[in-house]
């Protein structure tokens, strides 16, 4: 949030602030039902560990300056330079894709103990294939959650330049999803 404010070079931008609501809504249901149905989760999410994926060490290295660079570049684009904009009206849209993105987040992270924050096979803890909740749809509800949100905080936001981060985060998010599955289905036991 603070980003997204100082790359606009002010507080009053509407749109900034429907941005940071949506987010802060979402956030806080998840975090309810996720302390609600999946308690350990959230410690486990936080726990650094020396058996994560390297092609997931590279994801993160890549994809964090995205997230936060979204947001600024944004605030450059849409607020401070004007460089581009978009009609009200896609903040609608854009508000609906991102609330839209955030049940299979949200479902993924109250259903799936091993939900972890990086790609490892986590035998310490018996790992095993999860079928409940939106991986009877899915093998990857967060990612197609993530993916929403990403087309939608450009429209929110409206910027259209903001979709050159979003872009990139969405390909990455592809490609980390390709090399997530092959992993778990040469790793985990049943998950073929």
């Amino acid at each position: 949030g603070g980003a997204l404010f100082i790359a606009a070079g002010r507080l009053d931008w509407s749109r900034g602030w429907i941005c940071m609501g949506l987010f802060l809504v979402t956030t806080a249901i998840n975090l309810t039902g996720v302390v609600w149905k999946n308690p350990g989760l959230i410690e486990e999410r936080w726990k650094r560990h020396k058996d994560t994926k390297r092609f997931d060490k590279l994801f993160a290295v890549v994809y964090t300056p995205l997230a936060f660079g979204l947001p600024v570049l944004a605030g450059l684009d849409a607020v401070r330079f004007g460089w581009s904009s978009m009609a009200l009206e896609t903040v609608y849209v854009g508000a609906v894709l991102h609330l839209l993105g955030a049940v299979p987040i949200s479902w993924a992270m109250a259903t799936n103990p091993y939900l972890e924050a990086t790609v490892r096979i986590q035998t310490e803890r018996g790992h095993t294939v999860v079928t409940t909740g939106p991986y009877r749809v899915v093998r990857h509800p967060m990612y197609v959650g993530a993916i929403l949100q990403y087309v939608a905080m450009p429209l929110v936001l409206g910027s259209q330049w903001a979709y050159v981060p979003a872009g990139t985060a969405i390909v990455l998010f592809v490609i980390r999803t390709v090399l997530e599955d092959r992993t778990l289905r040469k790793e985990l036991t049943g998950y073929e």
